[in-house]
């Protein structure tokens, strides 16, 4: 033991340990004293803190990196929702996608919804192609059905046309459009042209949670975010997602000590032609970095002002944005600058962000900036010279996998050259621009971080289309930066977390495979079998399944969550080390199953077969097998 060195609460022995440092050095040991990393380095040196209470953990040769850290994700609006939403995340197959809805909609009851919002495209699927409204009309004849893919459309049954009112009467908003038939009768296909509020504002018509559920349902989403590895999110708000009123639920987690994702927060104005004074109030009840490591404020955006909304429907031409844009962002800027709050924008197209950028130069020579951290985020068309303005302004770019989801969209309209530097990644770290990875989920692309990642790495979709040559990709290393040191600089963490460095925070995962060398197609079927939160156990299985925290109950008990989970788990075999006998067992884990049950011993998992075999039968699995 080192001479009046602290004593570790918990050591994790004899792993392959990304630690992110600045030599992206790998280590085999780490040691935790309450919420951060005490020691790394070989078992020896690490082992040198342990005393009489010191846990220890056999990490049976896993890779190990940071817990992941999303910098942009609507975690706070889709956790109130999770619980009602039926995902086709990594669903690879139509044929499977419509079975699960029917067999959701059996389960169901009247006056409730099946939602299907988002995480999934018609490129992921074998056959290519959306749902009909045939098909969902012959479905659920009676239970309104929403579905909503990316930014581009909804699709609702008779059902959910009746329940939300729309008849021939009602006419298309501004920027939407209802489909009709030649009588004049809505369809069932909305159409964002290019505005997504018909979308949205027609999802919020459905009924909602009561609170007691969406607190579980809150819980059970950033456990799902948990098995993917996920320790930290910036959440951007959102539409319908406003400050105090729709923050209550995850502030009242966060007083029972119940988050386990860390949650830096943003708040995004509601009130079109009002965004100032939404902003001047807020100024009055809170301020950036107020609260703590596990939930603080963050500052404004992703939306400042409407007039500035250039929506990414790559199935509609780039939207021309109004005049007004310039004054109204002016005001908005300086209020935020005068009060040192942080800002991120939403913004796809170098067009809208030239005129962003001008705005900001503006401001910038009236009241420097100075240092104060803003980004803008997703900025999939940026070129050269708005970067170079970007740089010149310290700003930073939170760039999320949208294209995985949209890039054939993308190419169609656009073309292959185009769409190589969607977004210029590799431009914008050779300027030493502040990079962080995300997702944007929940209602467009999929939360999985592993998705992103892959995209990172191959450049592909998620269909399978090549975007972008391999010198505009990034290696392993570079990709998996972007996820954890990098994103703390979009929350103003820098040093605080993304590394296993002493002094940081205890935030780690334990991979399911080695992220670094398992072939590229496989990167996006990660998943953590141990999480680490500020040095306590949030998500355990296989091996580490005794460390694991209770399981939580879905409510409401027909909840698509209870039958389906979340991301989709495919088909495949997880290998780990046998405690008794050092030999690899095979987890045979169907697609559809929520919650996999695994022990430390081949033996072990056979007496639990035997055992519950028919618990299989009554929660659907006829695939589960070891």
């Amino acid at each position: 033991m080192l001479a009046n060195a602290p004593l570790a609460d918990l050591i994790l022995i004899n792993g392959r340990i990304a630690t992110q440092d600045e030599r992206r050095s790998f280590v085999e040991a780490v040691a935790i004293k309450g919420d951060r990393f005490l020691a790394v380095g070989t078992e020896k040196e690490v082992m040198a803190y342990h005393g009489d209470h010191t846990q220890v953990i056999d990490l049976n040769q896993r890779t190990v990196i940071p817990g992941l850290n999303d910098s942009h994700i609507h975690l706070i609006r889709g956790g109130l929702n999770y619980n009602l939403e039926l995902r086709w995340d990594g669903v690879p197959s139509l044929a499977d996608g419509l079975r699960m809805l029917k067999e959701q909609v059996q389960r169901t009851p009247p006056g409730q919804w099946v939602r299907v919002v988002g995480g999934f495209t018609e490129f992921q699927f074998a056959e290519k192609r959306l749902p009909t409204l045939d098909e969902l009309n012959a479905i659920a004849p009676d239970t309104p059905v929403f579905i909503l893919h990316l930014y581009d459309r909804a699709l609702l049954n008779q059902a959910a046309l009746r329940a939300v009112g729309y008849t021939k009467a009602t006419p298309n908003p501004p920027g939407g459009l209802i489909q009709r038939d030649q009588f004049g009768n809505p369809t069932g296909l909305l159409v964002a042209k290019p505005n997504a509020m018909i979308l949205y504002s027609t999802l919020a018509k459905g009924p909602t949670l009561p609170y007691e559920q969406q607190m579980n349902s809150t819980r059970h989403f950033m456990r799902e975010l948990n098995r993917l590895g996920v320790t930290s999110v910036i959440d951007a708000g959102g539409g319908f997602q406003n400050y105090p009123e729709d923050y209550q639920i995850i502030e009242e987690l966060h007083r029972n000590n119940q988050l386990t994702v860390r949650i830096a927060y943003n708040l995004f104005t509601q009130r079109p032609k009002q965004e100032q004074e939404d902003f001047a109030n807020w100024a009055k009840m809170v301020k950036p970095g107020q609260g703590d490591d596990v939930y603080r404020m963050n500052g404004a955006g992703e939306m400042l002002v409407f007039s500035a909304a250039d929506f990414e429907d790559f199935l509609e031409p780039r939207p021309e944005l109004a005049e007004s844009l310039e004054s109204e962002l002016e005001k908005v800027v300086s209020l935020l600058v005068q009060n040192r709050w942080p800002f991120r924008l939403h913004a796809t197209y170098d067009e809208s962000i030239s005129r962003f950028l001008d705005v900001f130069e503006k401001v910038n020579r009236e009241i420097p900036f100075d240092g104060l951290h803003w980004m803008f985020d997703h900025a999939e068309t940026i070129r050269d010279r708005n970067l170079e303005r970007v740089k010149a302004l310290g700003g930073g770019i939170a760039i999320q996998h949208r294209m995985v989801y949209q890039g054939e969209y993308f190419i169609n309209r656009y073309g292959q050259q185009a769409a190589e530097s969607t977004p210029p990644i590799r431009r914008m770290l050779e300027l030493e621009i502040p990079v962080g990875a995300g997702t944007d989920a929940t209602r467009v692309a999929s939360y999985n971080p592993w998705v992103a990642l892959y995209w990172l790495v191959s450049g592909k979709t998620i269909g399978g289309t090549s975007l972008y040559p391999e010198q505009k990709r990034l290696n392993r290393m570079e990709a998996l930066r972007l996820y954890t040191v990098g994103s703390s600089w979009f929350s103003s963490e820098e040093g605080k977390k993304g590394a296993i460095m002493p002094g940081q925070l205890a935030d780690l995962t334990v991979l399911s495979a080695d992220y670094f060398s398992i072939p590229e197609a496989q990167i996006k079927e990660i998943e953590s079998v141990l999480t680490i939160m500020g040095g306590k156990p949030v998500y355990a299985v296989h091996e580490f399944n005794h460390l694991a925290p209770p399981a939580i109950p879905v409510l409401p008990d027909w909840s698509p969550v209870v039958r389906y989970g979340g991301y989709a788990r495919q088909p495949m075999n997880v290998s780990a080390k046998s405690a008794d006998n050092h030999q690899p067992f095979h987890l045979g884990c169907c697609f559809h199953m929520p919650t996999c049950l695994a022990k430390s011993t081949a033996q072990a998992l056979n007496q639990v077969s035997s055992d519950l075999s028919p618990l299989w039968g009554a929660i659907g699995c006829d695939c589960f097998a070891f």
